[in-house]
Order: C-alpha cells, then structure tokens, then sequence
C-alpha cells in the first residue's frame, strides 16, 4: 500500500504547481466547451423537459462572460472571503499564544490514536457549522500533531478526512438535512403528492456514520498516513513537554471566561424560540443568521479569547500591537489568494459550459435502465453519485438534478425516497476529500503547503485516496447491510 501511495504521489507531484495547474484546466475547459459544443453534445433535463448543451465559452458571448466576470468570480468565490474572516480572528488567537497553550492542554490529554480520533471526530461535526470546518480545523488540526511530534500533514489529512468526507455524518441535524429533504420532498411528490421527507429522515443512519467514519478515519492515519509520512522534525520543543508558567495559565483562565461568556450569549439568543439570533419568520436554527454567519461568529469569538489571553500574558500592552498580528497574519494569504484567483476562474467556467451537466444526466438516464434488486441499485447509485460528485461540486445542485430522476423511479419500485437520499449522501461524501471541483480543495493546498512549500496535488492525493476508498467501501457495506436487514434510517 505504501509503495502505492508513493507512485500516486510521485506521478502526481510530475504535475506543475497547483496555481498552474487550474491555468491549464481553465484553458481546456474553454476549449472542450468550444469543442463538444460544435459537435452538439447535449441532454434533455429529467423534468424541465428542456434540452441542456454545452456551451461554447469561446464564443462572441462566451469571451466576453469570461472577461467581465473575472473580477465577481474571484470576489464571490465562497472559500476567499470566509478564510480570510476566519483568519482575522484566527490570527489573533494564534499570535497571541492563546492556540499553543490550548495544545498544550491538549497534547497533555490526547496522544496516539486518541489525538487522530478526536481530530476526524471534530471534522465530522464541524458540518454544523456550515464551512468552519474547512477554514478553521484543518489548520489547527496541522499545528495539534506538530505539537504532539507527529507530522503536521497527517492532521490535517485527518481533519480533511473528517470535514469533507464525513459531510454526511453527524450526531446533529443541520443544515444540509434540510436542503436535501426538501429536495426529496419535492422530487417524491412527482408520483405521490402525499409522501413528505422529513428532515431527519436518515438521522439514525448519519448519527451511526459519525462513529463509522471516526473508526474509519482514525485507523487509516495512524496504520497508513503517519507511516507513509516521514518523522516530523521542528526546531522548537513540542507542546507537551514545556510546562505553562502561571502567566499563561491566568490567561487561559481569562480567555475560557470570555468564551463562556460569549457561548451564554449566543445561548441566550438561540434557546427562546424567538431568540434574537434565530430566524425571525420562521424561528428555526438551522436557516437562522447565526447558522450563515457562523465563520464571522467563530472569527469573532477566537479574536476576543485571543486578547483576553494576550493582555493577561502582556503580549497585547502596545498600541496597534493587535492590529499588526491581524496584518502580519494577512501576509502570509499571498500565496493562497493568487491560487484562488484561478481556482474560482475554473470552476466558475466548467459550471458555464454545463459539460458537468450534461454528463450527470446521461448517467442517471443510464443507471434509470437498468433492472436491478433494490441493494444491487442503490449500491450502484452509490458509485454514480461519488463519480458524478468529481464533476458538479455542490451538493445540493447534484442532488437537484438526480432526486427528480431517481426517487420517483425507486419509488415505483417500491424503494423509499430516504433510502435513496441516504444512499446519495454516502456516495456524495466519500469523494469530497479527492475532487479539485470542491471549492475548497484549493485551502486545503494553501493551508498544506505552509508546512511543505513544494507540495502539490498528488502528495494530497495520495495522502487522501485511502480515506476516499475506505470511506466509500466501508459505509456503501454498512449501508447495504442496514437496508438489507430493513432497520430504519430514521424516526417514522
């Protein structure tokens, strides 16, 4: 396996730098566009009845969406705007040494397979918190193993493993249960106008994935990552084995009592069903400004722990001290910028020649022929939903496109819409982790190569394809054997 993951990474890391490869991928999708566009390449949308081609980027209206739109690609690019607010307040968090002296505690409680565990165990919930996870543990997960002695790539791997590939997995319902019910809901009235799905339709099924995908994760880092990654070495001593001076500790204490405090507000504003912080019309968490706001909420929270531990240790008793860590943490975003100018140019184009699209739904049209048993199907639907998840990469948009087709068709076949779901979130997750089209595969590198500048796409493809793989075998089996043994996924 090792000897493996090597190849992957030796033939991956043949291809130029990162930036320079989403240059090269922008180019090719304006002329495949051009390309399948002239041979008519196209297919009929399963429920509009409209007819969908390729779009040909290269020409008169093509070329000038390219040009004027350059600007608002990088601009809305969701993954440039909440890293750089999160590491706002990150940044003072980390400068302050705030974020040292909680490894400190952590390392101290946390070692072996326990500190992997906690970290894909964090990744997996941090889906409640919309894309927290991506901005803030992945990170963080870099500086915990580098505090622990372990190489800080494996943590971050971890995280990545926990966050994106265990979307589908938690021990709460949040914010994607909702958008993918109503899809469902949506797609189920096509044949039967009464049937709804509820929101926690497959609750028990992700509250169960929550342990498989941390058991899952937990053992591919310790028995392959770790070994595949040579020993850490770092000049400073790690965190568990310099003791806090009392300083220190009183800022702790100072920055946990802004935190409480900060966590009762927020408390305060959400319990009350008409909270401040919930959704004035409709009252509910999930679709609340706290929810969408949540990476302002966390910049905020950290920034404010951070000067309460940085005043008490006095590392913040000079005027514009906090103001130049916050600038001094902006500097070190060059890098990450200049990839997402072209990571955004990129997807934003594959997403205007509709190539995704069109090839999405001739796999559905093709998987919809096939006369199979209930499990055999689904499983099949499994596999086409983490292929198609490498083209078209939000969730919600896949789902869109294939709950119209393939609930009513496994509704007729007397198979329920929430197995059909479950069986898209497991397919869709699985693949997250190896896909350049999730928007924030390109973090991932930035945040990758602060610890390895020369790192490129296949040292994380090879350290994330045995997640990928076991992910997608290990919970397509459990799945399987959860339908076939007829438990449900959910309360009635």
């Amino acid at each position: 396996m090792l000897r493996f993951l090597n190849r992957v990474e030796t033939l991956g890391n043949q291809l130029p730098h990162p930036t320079t490869l989403f240059i090269w991928f922008s180019l090719l999708v304006l002329i495949l566009s051009w390309a399948l566009s002239m041979l008519g390449v196209s297919a009929v949308h399963p429920t509009q009845n409209t007819t969908i081609a390729v779009t040909n980027l290269l020409s008169q209206d093509g070329l000038h969406r390219v040009l004027t739109a350059s600007v608002s690609n990088f601009t809305q690019f969701a993954p440039v705007g909440t890293v750089l607010v999160a590491m706002l307040g990150l940044g003072i968090a980390e400068k302050s040494g705030l974020l040292a002296a909680l490894l400190h505690k952590l390392v101290a409680k946390a070692g072996g397979q326990t500190l992997s565990a906690i970290v894909v165990f964090a990744g997996v919930m941090s889906s409640l918190a919309a894309d927290a996870g991506y901005v803030v543990l992945i990170p963080l997960a870099g500086i915990v193993f580098a505090s622990a002695g372990k190489h800080p790539l494996a943590g971050m791997a971890a995280a990545f493993a926990g966050v994106s590939g265990g979307y589908s997995a938690n021990l709460l319902i949040g914010p994607v249960d909702a958008v993918l019910a109503g899809i469902s809901t949506e797609a189920a009235h096509l044949v039967d106008p009464e049937r709804d799905v509820s929101v926690v339709a497959n609750y028990y099924f992700i509250v169960m994935s929550t342990f498989l995908i941390t058991l899952l994760g937990t053992i591919i880092t310790e028995k392959i990552t770790l070994p595949a990654l040579p020993k850490w070495q770092q000049d400073k001593p790690i965190a568990s084995q310099t003791p806090l001076s009392g300083l220190h500790a009183a800022g702790l204490r100072n920055a946990g009592l802004v935190f409480a405090v900060s966590i009762t507000l927020i408390a305060v504003g959400l319990i009350p069903d008409s909270g401040i912080l919930r959704d004035p019309n409709t009252h509910s968490i999930s679709q609340s400004a706290f929810m969408k706001g949540i990476v302002t909420v966390i910049s905020l929270i950290a920034a404010l722990c951070g000067i309460a531990y940085g005043v008490t240790v006095q590392r913040y008793n000079s005027k514009g001290s906090i103001i130049k860590d916050m600038e001094d943490t902006f500097a070190t975003m060059a890098s990450y910028l200049v990839l997402m100018f072209f990571a955004a140019q990129f997807v934003n184009y594959f997403g205007w020649s509709n190539m995704g699209m069109v090839l999405a739904i001739k796999g559905a049209t093709w998987l919809q022929a096939l006369s199979l048993s209930p499990v055999i199907l689904l499983s099949i639907f499994i596999v086409m939903a983490a292929f198609i998840n490498l083209l078209v990469g939000s969730a919600s948009a896949k789902w869109s496109l294939l709950a119209p087709v393939f609930i009513p068709m496994f509704l007729l076949l007397g198979i329920a819409p929430e197995q059909v779901q479950a069986a898209y979130r497991v397919g869709d997750s699985s693949t997250n982790i190896i896909t350049p089209l999730m928007p924030y595969f390109g973090v991932v590198v930035a945040f990758m190569q602060r610890y390895k500048p020369d790192l490129g796409v296949g040292t994380i493809m090879s350290l994330m394809l045995p997640y990928s793989i076991t992910f997608l075998l290990g919970w397509s089996i459990v799945f399987a054997i959860w339908i076939a043994a007829g438990l449900p996924l959910g309360p009635a």
